[in-house]
């Protein structure tokens, strides 16, 4: 470890420092030159659903915080390093008895006691998470249980844009009348894994859960406009090389270290940038909304420095943007509805207000959606 005079070496916590150096341009569809591949494959596509309504919002955390000293001092990093180049002060890890079934449940009965709904009329589950209890059974039938729930439930795996394709999933079936509540939850204990000693990924990530609640809503409600997107030939940029079907987990695959996350961290900043800033200027022209139409922007909280380098390159002012990303660190799925709660808590978001969430990760994946509160 190095220490605290000494500069700490190249990691995905350093990245951030080539943000300057990333140009407005957008990557064309024009092939890439041998052994490259396209930073960004951007889509035009994008889809309206409309009547649809947020009924309410919970969210839950660990009650373990960690703050940057502890892994300052942990990892040899100089005061303030963490901070300085993420934008997180602490984050919350789940403790051992805890599974992502648990915070998820904590934070759907938070959402459905704000509702004052009976549980009984809940007709849909949908949970985003890369980080379930188990491969088999899914982490939503765990959750449907500890509920008591009478409804179909599943995972999907979109990784820190779980939340936002559960969100449009729930929608299409509120929108279509066969779902009158919906359950959308986006969790993840992302301390389980990331490899411990990985001082450019560890520090970065925390625990969390949030849920909402959907049901038919107004004409004028809903999302405005939204795009999910993949682009499959990044996968390797974030992911868990073994534990899957290809890659069975074996005693020496574990003795590696190659059961935790891995991160190419310099790539997925640059592509997290384009990512962004392209999917949210595509939603935007394609809703004819400027940004001074938004109430609120409520990105993935990834990175500070991706989110206020984005935010320059579109020209939106801080004060629109809603971060807590000091509090509780990068929580994948849950980061947005996390966020969102806490913004519907301060008054910062009221209905009819246009709300604009984007989410981005691995797979690599992005959901970007206008919604009309």
């Amino acid at each position: 470890m190095p220490s605290h005079n000494s500069v700490a070496p190249e990691t995905a916590l350093d990245v951030a420092m080539e943000a300057a150096a990333i140009t407005n341009s957008r990557v064309t569809n024009k092939k890439p030159s041998d052994g490259q591949r396209l930073l960004f494959r951007r889509s035009d596509r994008t889809n309206k659903l409309m009547h649809i309504g947020i009924r309410s919002i919970g969210s839950c955390v660990p009650d373990r915080i960690v703050d940057n000293s502890e892994l300052e001092t942990a990892y040899g990093f100089e005061p303030g390093w963490i901070e300085r180049r993420t934008g997180i002060k602490q984050r919350r890890y789940a403790a051992d008895d805890e599974g992502t079934s648990d915070l998820a449940v904590r934070a759907a009965r938070k959402a459905i006691e704000k509702a004052d709904v009976d549980p009984a009329d809940i007709d849909l589950l949908l949970i985003g998470t890369f980080t379930p209890d188990y491969t088999c059974p899914s982490t939503a039938c765990l959750v449907q249980q500890k509920l008591g729930l009478d409804a179909p439930a599943v995972d999907l795996q979109a990784a820190c844009s779980g939340f936002m394709y559960a969100l449009a999933t729930g929608a299409q079936f509120v929108a279509t009348g066969n779902s009158k509540l919906a359950l959308v939850i986006g969790a993840d204990i992302n301390s389980r894994i990331v490899e411990p000693s990985d001082k450019g990924t560890a520090p970065l990530f925390g625990d969390g859960a949030g849920a909402v609640l959907l049901e038919a809503g107004s004409a004028d409600q809903g999302l405005v406009c939204y795009q999910l997107g993949a682009d499959g030939a990044g996968g390797g940029m974030l992911d868990r090389p073994v534990g899957g079907t290809s890659r069975p987990i074996t005693a020496e695959s574990v003795a590696a270290g190659q059961h935790f996350l891995k991160m190419d961290g310099r790539n997925v900043f640059k592509w997290a940038i384009q990512a962004v800033t392209d999917s949210i200027e595509t939603v935007m022209r394609k809703a004819d909304v400027c940004v001074d139409d938004v109430k609120l922007f409520v990105l993935h909280q990834a990175n500070i420095r991706i989110i206020d380098h984005a935010m320059k390159v579109l020209n939106i002012p801080p004060e629109k943007v809603f971060n807590n990303l000091d509090r509780v660190g990068n929580t994948s799925a849950a980061s947005i509805p996390l966020a969102l709660d806490e913004a519907v808590e301060q008054g910062n978001i009221n209905p009819g207000d246009l709300v604009l969430m984007c989410g981005f990760g691995a797979g690599l994946t992005w959901g970007t959606g206008l919604f009309r509160w």
